[in-house]
């Protein structure tokens, strides 16, 4: 791989692994659905997918944080790859997001322990500050 393009990669892992959630999301939603007896329009109003069993809830609802906080990942990823030096702390920091975000997602869509959820979320968050921060030291600097 190209080492300049390093910084990118992460992009490309997190996406492809939304789409494996996606993917878990409607194989597991989809047979829930036929046994609840869900016609196809109730399921225009999603307070009528509650009835779903927790399990097939908790991978849409991870599927849903993935196309939230990980927005701000992409942004600023690609901020640090065209505004700052490439550094292997930075290729570093945007894998240990994904990785975490790995994590996070077969966390809430098994178990679902809330503090453990919490705290891997936590950990993301800060890779993500330590990363911005990094690109603020590095325009002011």
């Amino acid at each position: 791989m190209n080492a300049s393009h390093a910084l990118l990669t992460p992009i490309l892992a997190l996406v492809l692994w939304s789409l494996v959630v996606w993917l878990w999301m409607y194989v597991t939603r989809i047979p829930a659905i036929q046994k609840a007896g869900i016609a196809p329009d109730q399921a225009r109003e999603p307070s009528s997918l509650d009835a779903l069993p927790l399990k097939v809830r908790q991978v849409a609802y991870n599927y849903n944080h993935l196309m939230e906080q990980p927005t701000i990942f992409y942004a600023l990823v690609l901020y640090t790859y065209l505004a700052t030096p490439q550094s292997e702390l930075s290729v570093g920091l945007a894998w240990v997001y994904v990785g975490l975000r790995v994590v996070h997602s077969l966390v809430q869509a098994t178990t679902n322990v809330i503090l453990l959820r919490f705290s891997i979320h936590v950990l993301g968050t800060l890779a993500l500050f330590v990363l911005a921060l990094r690109d603020v030291l590095a325009i002011a600097g």
